[in-house]
């Protein structure tokens, strides 16, 4: 059977940067760094005091819901929504006008609603069972974004929630391009959203020894790729994008920004949460989005990589990246991190990563990868250091890495009719 043809027609994004894709490719392109001290609360005792907050929130979200349906609604389903809506108007659809019985929603997410399961547990544990707050379940449950999203529209089509760590937002529209392509539907909303900069979010990773303690320096602790790299920044937001069948998209003459051509999908089965140091995996998945797009490796001209700064996750990609292009890794093809600028949104990397790679595509500039002063001698290839570079880019690919060993690629193209 020919597979349907899958464009993108919207997107939106609220990140450490900006609450819109316009002013986050701005920044992203200006080589702005979105990580600082954590405000939200006191970080006095944490290995790591730095991350990527979204700040300026207090209030944005009645822009998106009435006032009195935020006590229903997680940090990170707040971050949905908002994406969501600009992603909707960004694609100028009219669902009012679209047969909502073909219109679906896939928002994944990592962790979900952990603030709520923050908050609530220390109600139980100060003032007792009776007191928790009816909305503890429908706010903390990862299906939280898909469901708001689609309620606020009435879309009845496909809906589910994807949690597959980082690797939750790639996933997220790998499985909604694979909705469309099968005919089960036409649209769907689809991304990833995540707040897990919170108290028990923020001290988890430290355990875990993941998190830059760079605190000094903050605009110069992601630095993916370079040799003094000493982990991620924990950042919330979302990345939301709206899909849609070719036809169905010609048809009511919507503005293409790109094309979704390819999804690979793989995992490592070696550890919960350190890569495989080949990169099997990772490179495995690379090929299965290729072969699935029908695109040859040379035909690629920008990766929108990983790129924790993490110093297995590094060196792990680029190596990654080596079995697959062979010699066009050397010669043409331009890898960029940025999360060098929005630390890790951990669930949310995937659809927030993808606007920027179908930015890169539209405006032929690939946004740099910040602090990559001293290059690691493993991560050797070009990596688009320190400033943006003027370069047409065709076809593009974006990778997402998660503990469990999940890899997620996309490949995505210039619209050509």
């Amino acid at each position: 059977m020919t597979k349907r043809r899958v464009v993108i027609t919207g997107l939106g994004t609220v990140n450490p940067l900006a609450h819109d894709v316009e002013n986050f490719w701005t920044a992203l392109l200006e080589g702005r760094s979105g990580i600082r001290r954590i405000a939200r609360f006191d970080t006095e005792g944490y290995a790591s005091r730095i991350g990527g907050e979204v700040v300026d929130w207090a209030g944005v979200p009645t822009e998106y819901v009435a006032k009195r349906e935020l006590k229903r609604l997680d940090r990170f389903a707040q971050f949905a929504i908002a994406a969501a809506v600009e992603a909707v108007e960004n694609s100028k659809i009219d669902f009012d006008a679209t047969d909502k019985d073909r219109c679906g929603v896939l928002i994944g997410s990592g962790i979900g609603g952990l603030e709520t399961l923050q908050i609530q547990h220390r109600i139980l544990l100060d003032k007792g069972p009776g007191r928790l707050s009816p909305f503890t379940i429908p706010r903390l449950m990862v299906n939280a974004a898909s469901g708001n999203v689609a309620i606020l529209w009435g879309l009845r089509g496909p809906n589910s929630a994807v949690a597959t760590a980082c690797a939750s937002g790639g996933n997220a529209i790998g499985d909604a391009i694979r909705l469309i392509q099968r005919d089960q539907t036409d649209v769907m909303i689809t991304g990833g959203s995540e707040a897990a900069l919170i108290e028990i979010g923020l001290s988890s990773f430290c355990a875990l020894r993941a998190l830059s303690t760079r605190n000094d320096d903050p605009l110069h602790a992601s630095r993916p790729f370079d040799r003094d790299r000493d982990g991620f920044l924990l950042a919330e937001g979302a990345g939301v994008i709206v899909i849609e069948e070719l036809q169905h998209a010609l048809a009511r003459g919507a503005d293409i920004l790109a094309e979704l051509t390819g999804y690979g999908t793989t995992c490592d089965a070696s550890h919960i949460t350190a890569p495989d140091p080949a990169g099997k995996g990772a490179a495995d998945a690379m090929r299965n989005a290729l072969t699935d797009a029908d695109i040859q490796p040379q035909q690629v001209d920008y990766i929108n990589a990983h790129g924790t700064s993490t110093q297995l996750n590094d060196i792990m990609e680029t190596r990654a990246i080596k079995e697959v292009f062979g010699q066009h890794a050397y010669d043409g093809l331009v890898v960029s991190s940025t999360k060098s600028a929005t630390g890790h949104l951990l669930g949310a990397s995937g659809g927030v990563e993808m606007i920027a790679t179908v930015k890169a595509i539209q405006t032929g500039w690939i946004p740099p990868t910040l602090n990559l002063e001293n290059p690691d001698d493993e991560c050797d290839l070009d990596y688009c250091p320190l400033v943006k570079r003027a370069k047409e880019v065709n076809v593009a690919l974006s990778s997402s890495f998660g503990f469990g060993g999940h890899n997620v690629v996309l490949a995505v193209r210039k619209f050509q009719g």
